[in-house]
């Protein structure tokens, strides 16, 4: 993917509201919530545990699709009302690429086999499946470690490759939640840093929810959730 400068937003969230039970039972997770990511920009997501960061996140990346709102995401709208406008599964695969806080590698494979498997699910040869997975593992610097299973890896590899892995089918947005919570200060800044990176080389959206304020300055804005709602005057440059 060459980098997009145009600015024009990868994801759009209108009004976005998520609503778990009824009646007596009923949970506000999330309440009007609307949002804009450009392409090229990385996006921190900030908020006490609770404040329905998650649940935003899984919205957004039509794992959990809200109650009612409405997302835009590469040109199309994905979801209005409650109404799904594409195949939620198919357009995932497609168009988002997914990063946790566990790398949620398959232990049997190994990590060039873990980045090409995501190909090959889209369709791709199996020659370049393995030529992109490698190329993506060579740009996030785990080339030399791209025929050892995820248990030769470190924690910080492990995350390079999973980052590689949501980058192969060229995401239009990458959503990722805690990806440095098991890391250490170190390792934890290196994988913000790569966001960043794939962010303004890529032409991904990047959008992570994160506790770690340490590294903050590697993000073009911040958001706050608090009580299932954007803060106002959150969105601001890091």
């Amino acid at each position: 993917m060459k980098p997009d400068n145009s600015n024009a937003p990868a994801i759009v969230a209108e009004n976005l509201t998520k609503i778990y039970g009824s009646g007596n039972t009923e949970v506000v997770a999330m309440r009007n919530v609307s949002l804009q990511v450009a392409r090229g920009e990385v996006v921190a997501l900030l908020g006490p545990s609770g404040a329905g960061k998650s649940t935003l996140l899984t919205a957004i990346g039509l794992i959990n699709p809200p109650t009612s709102g409405r997302i835009h995401i590469g040109g199309e709208w994905v979801m209005d009302a409650d109404q799904a406008k594409v195949d939620l599964r198919a357009f995932r695969r497609q168009h988002l690429g997914f990063v946790f806080q566990k790398a949620n590698l398959i232990p049997f494979l190994s990590a060039v086999e873990n980045v090409q498997i995501a190909l090959e699910i889209n369709d791709a040869s199996p020659r370049a499946a393995r030529q992109r997975a490698r190329e993506l593992l060579d740009y996030l610097g785990v080339a030399d470690r791209a025929s050892n299973l995820p248990d030769a890896l470190s924690g910080g590899q492990q995350q390079r490759v999973a980052v590689a892995r949501a980058l192969a089918n060229e995401p239009s947005l990458i959503l990722a939640d805690e990806p440095t919570a098991a890391l250490d200060s170190h390792r934890g800044r290196q994988v913000m840093e790569l966001f960043a990176k794939v962010a303004h080389e890529q032409g991904a959206a990047v959008l992570v929810v994160t506790h770690d304020h340490r590294s903050l300055d590697v993000f073009d804005r911040t958001l706050e959730m608090e009580d299932g709602q954007l803060n106002p005057g959150s969105n601001h440059p890091s």
